[in-house]
């Protein structure tokens, strides 16, 4: 019996630089977050402005959701940078609560529903006349006609957990008429409306970009954070090292963020530039992502993005390309590159042919304009100064310094070696590569605090292993993997498969194995689509009937991968880097009821390990549906089921987990 199963002039240049000149000499630019109110002029209600030539509907086409004519608020806007994914729409807050009535946006018809315990939940696809669909996700209910047909397919197909399709014809629905409920399924963090605006090739649109949501107010403008200079060449420097400088303003009590840096930055050859950032409607606390960025050096622009049009899905993941992804996933801050990098294909960039990377001459100066701006036309200026400096070696001591070391990362296509050398020579000493029977010596290209930095470009062959002074320490990659080309690599512990989309750019491979784990190179580099792994165990696996592929996290945790066995090999996809282990999960999940009344019956639900994968209710022998939510892990019927059998009588409760285990419930209702 079936079961839910989840699934440059000087003139000009003097005038860019003037607010710059006017903060060294102590006068206060008034540039602390866009133009300042009248004080005697309350804000005005205003919507968003419909910015020329990129309105594809007229504004008012669309109806706000959720209370349409009344004040409004957002929890996340368009675009926001989110962990693997742009956030695709607008989340429109539900007063904490669920159940609002959740109105169609416009004509249309319902083109599409789905249920689930994770992602958009419960979701509702609505396509109009123009060819644009909206999507409405984390439903509480349906409402209406439609609500009928699935529970009747859930019946049918004895499965909570649906995906339905529908012609025009079959359910119609008006502008403003309630199609469903709000609430707070599938991935969901609150109750809220997830609400999204789509074309006809499915890229998800801002839909604040065509104006008309008087609902929403937005008096304020975007909040700078902070800046970063990186240098992306081998011969580029920022503060006379090869390291990403990051500017944080510093914050006078009871003043705003100084928009104007204070100090020139001396850099030289191509550089990137970076930008943290968020933006806040009027009276909500809540940060919301930035609508557009510009940048313009000496007058000129060099940049500009708009997160109004993301592909969906196969844009999504893109985000992790625009932002210094290494940077948010190891020190928690999230920088956008104001710059586009290999590998993001992204529509939403306008630059010249240096896809906004800066070439910084020596002597020259460089004013930067950062134009922060959101949706509604607010905008929030940083200004700050470049100056070419030729880079010259220079070396610093440190008297705590008393033992060599030695240590590398890779920065692009660039290895950077860092040796910490207690001699006291003006020089720092070379440390060398060798290849087979090659070697290559390396000068230091600068010294800080005793420690000698290298820079080798690994696009001229990758090293065996790395020497300085007595010490020697073997290169850890084994190989080369070119982004855009279907690639293999195999060892005596593991097979890869990289598609000609797996990766953003130029990998340089790491992986290992010792006592049972597989560690494929590291989770602080991203894949753009999934990555094949053939694991290859080195002792014979006993039960691979409860046996599968586990990702392991640096505190321990495991999460549920999955994997096909051939033999003694296990295949999965991936769409991480990181560590990998095979465990056997032969514990079944476990269930209580924990209410029974008149609202139904609720379950809690358990694994120890791999995690529920179906379940079946049967009252005296008759299929009874139940929604599974997996944030509280509970199981429980519905009041509206009119179609299932009374809760009453003999009852049984089958669940299985991902490796097979069941667990069989009998219950006397």
């Amino acid at each position: 019996m079936p079961t839910t199963s989840l699934p440059t002039s000087p003139r000009r240049l003097l005038s860019l630089a003037l607010p710059f000149l006017l903060l060294l000499l102590g006068l206060r630019p008034t540039s602390c977050g866009g133009q300042e109110p009248d004080s005697s002029d309350k804000p005005k209600p205003r919507a968003a402005p419909v910015p020329a030539g990129r309105s594809t509907v007229a504004p008012g086409y669309f109806l706000l959701p959720i209370k349409p004519g009344q004040p409004n608020f957002l929890a996340a806007s368009m675009g926001e940078l989110r962990p693997n994914h742009f956030h695709g729409g607008l989340d429109i807050k539900t007063d904490g609560r669920v159940d609002l009535p959740v109105h169609a946006a416009a004509d249309g018809y319902i083109s599409r529903l789905k249920q689930s315990s994770f992602g958009y939940g419960n979701v509702l696809y609505l396509t109009h006349p123009n060819g644009m669909t909206t999507v409405y996700g984390h439903l509480n209910r349906f409402l209406g006609p439609v609500a009928g047909a699935l529970r009747q397919k859930q019946y049918e197909g004895q499965t909570y957990e649906q995906e339905l399709f529908f012609g025009k014809d079959q359910f119609p629905v008006k502008r403003g008429e309630v199609v469903a409920l709000s609430g707070n399924t599938g991935g969901s963090a609150g109750p809220h409306l997830h609400w999204e605006v789509r074309d006809a090739q499915d890229n998800q649109l801002n839909p604040l970009q065509w104006g008309g949501f008087s609902e929403i107010q937005d008096h304020v403008a975007p909040t700078f954070q902070a800046f970063a200079v990186e240098p992306l060449t081998i011969e580029a420097r920022v503060q006379g090292s090869f390291n990403k400088a990051l500017f944080v303003p510093r914050l006078a009590p009871g003043a705003g963020v100084a928009t104007v840096w204070p100090d020139t930055i001396p850099a030289f050859g191509t550089v990137g530039i970076l930008l943290q950032a968020f933006d806040r409607f009027d009276n909500a606390w809540n940060k919301n992502g930035l609508q557009r960025v510009d940048v313009r050096v000496n007058g000129q622009p060099l940049y500009s993005h708009t997160v109004d049009n993301v592909p969906f899905p196969t844009g999504t993941r893109a985000v992790n390309q625009h932002v210094d992804y290494e940077w948010m996933m190891t020190q928690g801050r999230t920088l956008q590159k104001l710059f586009v990098d290999d590998g993001n294909a992204l529509p939403m960039y306008t630059t010249g042919p240096t896809k906004g990377r800066l070439r910084v001459e020596d002597g020259q100066l460089y004013t930067v304009e950062v134009k922060m701006s959101d949706s509604y036309g607010n905008a929030t200026p940083l200004t700050f100064v470049l100056r070419g400096q030729r880079p010259t070696y220079t070396k610093t001591r440190s008297a705590a310094v008393k033992t060599p070391a030695l240590r590398w990362e890779i920065t692009r296509n660039i290895l950077k070696v860092i040796a910490t050398d207690p001699d006291t020579a003006r020089q720092g000493a070379n440390a060398v590569l060798l290849r087979g029977n090659r070697r290559l010596e390396l000068r230091p290209s600068y010294t800080t605090q005793s420690q000698n930095v290298y820079l080798y470009d690994l696009r001229a062959g990758l090293p065996d292993s790395i020497r300085f002074g007595a010490i020697t320490r073997r290169f850890d990659r084994q190989v080369l993997i070119p982004a855009g080309t279907e690639q293999g690599f195999a060892d005596n512990f593991l097979n890869l498969d990289f598609a000609a989309q797996t990766l953003f750019d130029t990998l340089y491979l790491q992986t290992s194995y010792k006592d049972g784990t597989w560690t494929v190179h590291n989770p602080r580099q991203s894949l753009y689509q999934p990555l094949r792994v053939t694991l290859k165990p080195t002792a014979e696996v006993a039960d691979k009937t409860h046996s599968a592929v586990y990702s392991v996290n640096a505190r321990g945790a495991r999460n549920y991968v999955g994997g096909k066995w051939d033999g003694n090999q296990i295949s999965f996809s991936t769409k991480v880097f990181g560590q990998f282990r095979i465990f056997a999960d032969t514990i079944p999940p476990t269930a209580r009821l924990v209410s029974r009344g008149a609202g139904g019956l609720v379950f809690k639900v358990g694994d120890n390990l791999s995690g529920l994968a179906s379940y079946q209710l049967l009252i005296g022998g008759r299929f009874r549906l139940l929604r599974y939510e997996h944030k509280n892990a509970t199981l429980f019927t519905e009041r509206q089921d009119t179609l299932g059998p009374p809760l009453r009588g003999p009852a049984t409760l089958r669940l299985t987990d991902q490796a097979g285990n069941e667990k069989v419930v009998s219950l006397n209702l």
